[in-house]
């Protein structure tokens, strides 16, 4: 019979533990880390701020769930400060130093465009948010776009708007242009002129102007001056205030005045223009109408809300989508099975994603097959009070059809009142 002598069982046990005591234990798994910029200070602030809150909240929400592939999820990012100029600098460093598994894109064209060459010298699949015609450039295949703008990306601002004026009786006939001289409304301004010329209109005006202007007055006093039907203008947050102001001011006489205005999307700003902003009618994609009801949105927005308190009372611009981008993300690793870029981009491209803001497919360019930007017209609003934004019937969706949720009121004088 074999066995261990009593004197000798004392050492061989205190070997096992000793041994057990200098084996480190199991490490946890790894975290999925997806890494971007955003623009957490400077001019693009506002928008920034809400997308990287939403992006918590799908953090949240997936590693509740247990994660991407069993293990967590981590956002890693940096302040671009809203300079283009950092945007690169950035992604060398998420990808070269922290060697993040994913990237995606942090809020709008202007910041998007100077991110591409990295991204492709690394081969990485882009899920970008809220850029404009930026791969019409680039070509990337493993670029996609979470703005609905649909294919044909550079009209997705103007089309719409102009599909809606020429149903104001008497037809219009010219249009004025204006621009902010940036990547983003440069790019409006040119699918405005190709519209334009497409319904017969003639263009009595078109001017760019600095998005650093301080007074917007004698550019609106031009305006007035072309005598134009249509006004339309594409213009950032605070160069939007100032132009809606000048309007007011000059009395801006025209059937139809907005365009691609991207400030009135945002909650400080319907606050701080109030009544300023009725008979506005601009882009938007998504607004508390009842044809707006995507399964989860109005849950997403409570939660997002409660966040967020007086810093976004509202979140309906940016937030939805943001959150949006890393559904569809995630819901392609899940379902690859794994971090292959080749794989996600196929997988990205030949599927149908089932989000918050609606279902998604994306078309061989990287947007969204179909268009469903929407074109609202500021209704009956009283006074500064947040509440009535929560309200149906205040932000009339007049385009596209589908989602028409109210009539469009014309001239814009008369709308105003």
């Amino acid at each position: 019979m074999f066995g261990v002598a009593r004197g000798q069982a004392l050492p061989a046990l205190a070997a096992l533990v000793a041994l057990a005591l200098a084996t480190p234990p199991a490490r946890a798994a790894d975290p999925i880390r997806i890494g971007f910029s955003m623009e957490l200070t400077g001019n693009l602030a506002s928008g920034g701020t809400t997308a990287l809150r939403a992006m918590k909240i799908w953090e949240q929400d997936v590693n509740a769930k247990g994660g991407l592939l069993g293990r967590p999820v981590k956002l890693v990012y940096y302040d671009d400060q809203s300079s283009p100029a950092n945007v690169p600098g950035v992604y060398t460093k998420l990808l070269d130093v922290d060697k993040v598994d994913l990237v995606v894109s942090s809020y709008g064209t202007n910041m998007i465009a100077p991110a591409m060459p990295v991204v492709m010298d690394h081969d990485k699949v882009f899920m970008t948010l809220f850029g404009t015609a930026v791969n019409d450039k680039f070509k990337y295949e493993k670029y996609f776009q979470v703005l609905p703008n649909g294919k044909d990306t550079a009209v997705a601002p103007s089309k719409g708007w102009f599909d809606a004026a020429m149903a104001i009786d008497p037809k219009p006939k010219t249009v004025a242009l204006l621009a902010a001289d940036a990547e983003y409304a440069q790019n409006v301004a040119a699918g405005a002129r190709r519209i334009a010329a497409e319904k017969g209109l003639r263009i009595v005006y078109d001017a760019k102007y600095d998005p650093k202007t301080v007074d917007y007055l004698p550019i609106v006093r031009a305006l007035q001056a072309a005598n134009a039907d249509l006004v339309y203008v594409a213009s950032y947050p605070a160069d939007s205030v100032g132009i809606i102001k000048a309007a007011h001011e000059v009395g801006l006489k025209a059937a139809m005045f907005g365009g691609g205005m991207i400030g009135p999307a945002f909650a400080p700003i319907k606050v701080a223009l109030g009544p300023l902003l009725n008979g506005v009618t601009t882009y938007d994609v998504y607004v508390p109408e009842p044809t707006m009801k995507f399964p989860g949105v109005e849950a997403f927005l409570k939660r997002y809300q409660a966040a967020a308190g007086k810093a976004d009372p509202l979140g309906y611009y940016i937030p939805p989508f943001a959150y949006a981008q890393l559904q569809v993300l995630g819901d392609a690793v899940t379902a690859t099975g794994g971090l292959d870029q080749d794989k996600l981009a196929k997988y990205i491209h030949d599927s149908t994603f089932h989000t918050i803001v609606g279902d998604v497919k994306f078309a061989d360019n990287g947007e969204w097959e179909k268009s469903r930007v929407l074109f609202v017209q500021y209704q009956g609003i009283d006074g500064s009070g947040v509440g009535q934004f929560k309200q149906p019937g205040k932000q009339v969706i007049v385009y596209p059809p589908q989602f028409v949720s109210g009539k469009l009121q014309y001239p814009y004088a008369a709308a105003t009142k």
